[in-house]
Order: C-alpha cells, then structure tokens, then sequence
C-alpha cells in the first residue's frame, strides 16, 4: 500500500520535482531516502541514550572516519567497535550528549550506495564543568555538516562513512574533552 501511494506521489511530481540532486523521483527512491534519514536520527538518538549496540547495528563493519576539524589527526578506516568504543568511553556517566541534524540532502551512485549531507548541532552537559577548576561552564556545543556514506547490505542501508565538518563551536573545551565518571 505504501509503496504504491509513493508511486502514485512520484508520477504526479511536476517536472522540476521529478528529481531530486540529479536522481529520478521513484518509489524506491523515497523509500531509500526515508531510510537513509531514519538511520541517521536513530544514530543521533542511540547516541544521546548511550545505547552502544543500537549505535553500533547502524554501521557497516569497518568505517571510514574523519572527525579531523574537532580533533585533528589523520581521516582513516577502523572497525565500526573501535568508533563505538570511543564514543562510549567519551559519552559516559555524568555527561550527556543531545544530537540534531536536518536538510537532509541525498545523491546515489548506482542502486547500492548513497551519500548524505546534512547540517547537524550537537550539545555536550557535564555538571563538573561548571566548577570553577574545570572551567566553570557545564557545556559544550558544536555546529557543522556531517556526510554519511550508506551501502546497501543484505541486511538494509547501513552507515559505512561519516565525517564531520565543524563550522563553530562554543562553551568548555573541559566538558568536550574529559570522559564522564
């Protein structure tokens, strides 16, 4: 029933709708672009939970990352447990993370790869931030533009690309910096 109403929707897209980045409007590809999105707010919200095995179904086995305008360092390819392993030793105890990301603008390449652009915000709270020797501000936040590559498995779009591109950040590098107890 879906995918018929999005195939009607497709067929009643004037010209100009018909595409959407260069790819043609269809059912499928409403589909896979729902899909994509999907995937990256349950990321956002896996993440914000501390729900590590639900952050971790999201991604392909290895993954490509580059977070290198927050944290320098070289881009590269590590297995999707070592980034998940990273983020949770981050993200822990006193500290909690709020993720959001929005204009999601989607192109494919073939039927079986994708890449996401989108603009995202993510916030940072610890409470022993706000202590005057740890800077005295509980909160950190940065904006940017995160790209996700997806790759069609047998088991759905998973992630198996992401990079960050901070364009500002503020508030306590402490509460940026320091793992949570």
């Amino acid at each position: 029933m879906l995918r018929s109403t999005l195939a009607a929707a497709a067929l009643l897209a004037t010209p100009a709708m018909a595409e959407i980045a260069g790819d043609p409007v269809t059912a499928d590809t409403l589909l896979d672009r729902t899909e994509m999105i999907r995937i990256a707010d349950a990321l956002d919200a896996a993440v914000d939970a501390q729900d590590w095995p639900a952050a971790r179904a999201l991604f392909t086995d290895e993954i490509y990352v580059d977070f290198t305008s927050l944290v320098g360092g070289e881009p590269a390819t590590i297995p999707a447990d070592g980034l998940i392993a990273g983020w949770s030793a981050n993200l822990t105890g006193e500290k909690s993370s709020f993720h959001l990301r929005g204009n999601h603008r989607i192109s494919f390449d073939g039927a079986d790869a994708a890449l996401m652009q989108s603009h995202g915000y993510a916030w940072n709270q610890m409470p022993s931030g706000a202590l005057e020797e740890n800077g005295g501000n509980p909160m950190w936040e940065v904006w940017g533009t995160y790209t996700h590559s997806f790759t069609r498995t047998e088991d759905g779009w998973l992630v198996s690309a992401m990079t960050f591109t901070a364009t500002a950040e503020r508030g306590n590098d402490y509460v940026r910096n320091t793992p949570g107890s």
